[in-house]
């Protein structure tokens, strides 16, 4: 961005936080809690779910919000530790004077545009957490004649580890201090009818040829998972991608995400879906009947889960840590249990651990991993032709106005005339010069940069396939070499070319089995460590097969999460180191990968490990005007030169039109060996 305040609308929100607080104090609370998520921890969320964005302005994925009736009356210094807590990347609270968002450094210059300075302050990732934070406010601020503090959260929108967690670390502070379930959510009060309906959309079936299994087998092995878990009646699925890839389906009730909402149970002798049937197509309705699967309302999984719970005692449900503080509840021998106020003891009827479909779903088989090396040639075809219309549009003379919508826009339409296009896999990053350095950033038609020739260009996008999801992100300069327009400055070069060297090394690790993408996340960050730069996001995240574009449980990154997962064959996983310079400029350069087998490939098999490598499935150039060829070494020129080599080989092919002669000519032009 260089930001300013017109380039993200701010939001004036003094009237809806003011409706707020009166509802709190109806409903006698001193705090609110409100997640970013929605009831089944969804990373992104329909319009109805985004109550924090509602509230703050702030529409940022990461965020918490946390609403206080009370003024702090000093900041809390971060005390020096290590562990890990359940606070996601950021929250807010607001007072009866003011109000602070948290966040973490990929939205921190979003965050300064968007909320109102006026009534909103924003804390960044170095502020306390949550757990840490919130029982000092309330033990130093809640007026002297009420005893301890009530927090007020809705138990659909917050995972039971975090709620518990919260509940400690209150209780903690001041034994009369509650956490306390609200019947009603008190921004959806606010809310009222302006709040969007419920998506509910058509949902309909994966065929196995692009899903390469049938969802019986799917089944068969979560059921497999169960017998290897002792004491275990079933096991309770809430993640919205999870059951699409179980039941081989796909919906579109979260945009850009082929998703629906839906619970799932699996026992020994019952599936059950909990969905509104009348969203499923005839073929998908077909399927399920087809295996016997029971189809009951979306609402219902409460009420049977303490069926279940009552019928299988004492052995207890299985379920993700990341399942909400509702569905715990829920989990009851006692009929008509409510649990508004919220203990700090497990509940001894539920078993929280990772979903067994979680792993099952990141270790793509040899279909989905065919499927994704085509649609990436498809997607890389359409990424030829954009880039090579823009650089076109922008040479042939400087008063032609291409706006970052206007990219974003284009973009997109080249690819909808893919075979097996079903939608882009996230709002297409477009940005210009100072926006680049946005690492979410979003243009919106009002606000949006003009492209320029001396500026660099950061285009983050994918689709989604019916074959696979794409993730690419480019970064380009359109200035200089004889074309006219100013060069990329010396900065510029430095900077691009050391996050292309940890890009290349990445592509090339070779690794031991049982490796995880935390250690090797450091080997992207090296070349610039070395001049004291870096960038605050992670390197890499799964990718899930026409399904969400970020997917767990591994990555590479810093987070420590990661070094519970190994990387095996079969996953996915992108390579996006980057780097940004506030104000200025931004640089990423992605691919996408997947984990393979190496070991009959090298030389030697120490400890007979067994060891992996990466193959790059992202086919589009990644430009050259940018890079400083000195700072490279002779490997990482050979893999570039190679990289390109092959990118040529599969995209030629595509490019035989005549209507794609000069995308053809851009391509041949932008993947020379240097």
């Amino acid at each position: 961005m260089a930001p300013t305040a017109t380039a993200i609308a701010v939001a004036s929100s003094a009237s809806r936080l003011a409706a707020l607080r009166a509802v709190m104090k109806a409903q006698q609370l001193h705090a609110f809690v409100i997640p970013s998520g929605d009831a089944h921890q969804s990373e992104y969320i329909a319009e109805c779910d985004a109550r924090r964005a509602f509230i703050s302005g702030f529409t940022g994925s990461a965020g918490e919000s946390l609403l206080l009736s009370f003024k702090p009356k000093k900041r809390i210094k971060r005390k020096n530790t290590t562990k890990n807590t359940h606070t996601l990347e950021g929250l807010a609270v607001v007072t009866l004077n003011e109000a602070a968002l948290w966040t973490d450094g990929r939205y921190f210059v979003q965050a300064e545009l968007q909320l109102d300075a006026r009534h909103w302050i924003l804390h960044k990732a170095d502020a306390p957490s949550l757990e840490a934070w919130l029982p000092s406010v309330l033990s130093r601020n809640t007026p002297s004649s009420i005893t301890g503090g009530t927090v007020g959260i809705d138990p659909t929108l917050i995972s039971v580890s975090a709620a518990h967690t919260l509940a400690d670390a209150l209780r903690a502070a001041d034994p009369a201090h509650a956490l306390r379930a609200v019947v009603e959510n008190p921004v959806d009060t606010v809310w009222g009818a302006d709040r969007p309906p419920r998506p509910a959309n058509r949902v309909d079936v994966l065929e196995v040829e692009f899903a390469g299994r049938p969802f019986v087998e799917k089944i068969a092995d979560v059921r497999a998972e169960l017998l290897k878990t002792p004491g275990v009646w079933g096991f309770v699925v809430t993640a919205l991608d999870e059951i699409a890839w179980l039941f081989n389906l796909r919906g579109s009730d979260i945009s850009c995400n082929p998703v629906f909402f839906s619970y799932a149970l699996v026992t020994a002798n019952e599936v059950i879906l909990y969905i509104d049937a009348s969203k499923l197509s005839d073929e998908a309705t077909a399927q399920l009947a087809s295996a016997a699967v029971d189809i009951r309302p979306y609402g219902d999984i409460f009420a049977d889960l303490g069926d279940f719970t009552r019928l299988n005692s004492p052995k207890k449900l299985w379920a993700a840590q990341s399942c909400s503080l509702a569905i715990s509840n829920a989990v009851s021998v006692t009929e008509g249990s409510s649990r508004q106020t919220i203990g700090t003891k497990p509940n001894p009827h539920l078993k929280l651990s990772p979903s067994p479909i979680a792993k099952l779903k990141a270790i793509k088989n040899a279909v989905e991993i065919e499927g994704f090396r085509s649609c990436h040639i498809r997607d890389g075809a359409a990424l030829v032709r954009y880039f090579s219309w823009l650089e076109d549009r922008l040479a042939s003379s400087d008063a032609v106005e291409i706006t970052e919508c206007d990219g974003a826009d284009k973009l997109e339409s080249i690819r909808a005339k893919n075979k097996h296009f079903a939608g882009l896999s996230f709002d297409t990053i477009s940005a210009s010069g100072p926006n680049a350095a946005i690492v979410h950033y979003k243009p919106e038609p009002r606000t949006a940069r003009r492209l320029a020739r001396a500026e660099i260009y950061l285009c983050d996008s994918g689709a989604q396939y019916k074959d696979g999801t794409t993730d690419v992100t480019r970064t380009l300069h359109f200035g200089g070499g004889g074309g006219g327009g100013a060069e990329p400055t010396a900065r510029e070069k430095s900077a691009y070319t050391r996050v292309l060297k940890g890009h290349i090394q990445t592509a090339l690790c070779v690794f031991p089995r049982g490796t995880t993408g935390y250690v090797l996340d450091c080997i992207a960050r090296l070349a610039l460590w070395r001049v004291g730069l870096d960038y605050r996001h992670g390197t890499g995240h799964g990718v899930g097969h026409f399904l969400n574009v970020h997917e767990g449980p591994h990555g590479i990154g810093s987070r420590i999460a990661y070094n519970d997962v190994p990387l095996v064959p079969g996953m996915i996983v992108t390579n996006e180191p980057g780097f940004y310079e506030d104000g200025a400029f931004g640089i990423r350069i992605e691919n996408v990968m997947v984990v393979r087998d190496v070991t009959a490939d090298i030389e030697n098999n120490f400890g007979e490990t067994g060891w992996l490598g990466f193959e790059s499935l992202t086919v589009a150039p990644i430009s050259t005007r940018l890079v400083d060829v000195p700072l490279l070494t002779e490997e990482e020129r050979a893999w570039l030169n190679a990289y390109h080599e092959d990118v040529y080989a599969k995209l030629f092919p595509l490019l035989q039109s005549p209507e794609d002669a000069e995308a053809l000519h851009w391509l041949f032009k932008e993947t020379r060996p240097i």
